[in-house]
């Protein structure tokens, strides 16, 4: 594939109102994001909005996926919130997003991580430049997705969006890397693919061959 065009340890913790001080202001969502359309090659070819995109026959599209890591080297795992249209419930990596036309790969993950969890990161590192997946949900809408693998170092505690995420945990990626493999319907079907990947394992901490 070419790459990126130039371009269970702990505690789950559920969601509070921003009345209970759960949550943190963070920046709005464009009025109308745009997802940038792709062709085989992973070469742009277009824009769609993102409110529709995702359909019964989505077309390739350009993604991101980031994994954020703690001072202990955990892992932050979310569970999606249960509003989602596609795998509602599902726990899945630390976040996912699309960059928008022109916009670079680092800030896409920054503003991201700023408007699903309310957290800075920091060191961020491309360790699956050439992943892409494509997956169906139960109810049938499909993801198809050129989506480079990130990781990122945590500089705050994450205070996320409640209507995103329902819950977060941090946890021991050797103790996720064994629950992916045994109960893999408990999570987003790219996390079990991505963490199936040595590049990411050893970014994780894991040895080789884990």
């Amino acid at each position: 594939m070419n790459s990126a065009p130039s371009r269970v340890r702990g505690q789950a913790q559920r969601q509070t109102s921003p009345g209970n001080g759960g949550t943190v202001p963070t920046p709005a969502e464009p009025a109308a994001e745009q997802v940038v359309l792709l062709d085989p090659h992973h070469q742009p070819i277009g824009t769609a909005p993102k409110a529709n995109v995702h359909t019964t026959d989505t077309p390739l599209h350009l993604a991101f996926s980031c994994w954020v890591v703690n001072d202990d080297g955990q892992v932050l795992l979310t569970r999606r919130a249960l509003s989602k249209k596609t795998w509602p419930g599902v726990w899945t990596n630390s976040f996912c997003g699309h960059p928008g036309p022109g916009e670079d790969f680092q800030d896409a993950i920054t503003r991201r991580a700023a408007q699903e969890l309310g957290m800075e990161i920091t060191n961020l590192q491309e360790v699956l430049p050439d992943f892409a997946y494509r997956a169906v949900d139960a109810s049938g809408v499909v993801e198809n997705e050129f989506c480079p693998v990130w990781v990122a170092q945590a500089a705050s505690q994450p205070r996320p969006q409640a209507s995103e995420i329902a819950e977060f945990t941090w946890v021991d990626p050797a103790d996720l890397l064994v629950a992916s493999r045994g109960l893999a319907r408990v999570f987003s079907p790219w996390l079990v693919e991505e963490i199936a990947e040595q590049p990411l394992q050893e970014s994780l901490g894991l040895a080789a061959g884990s």
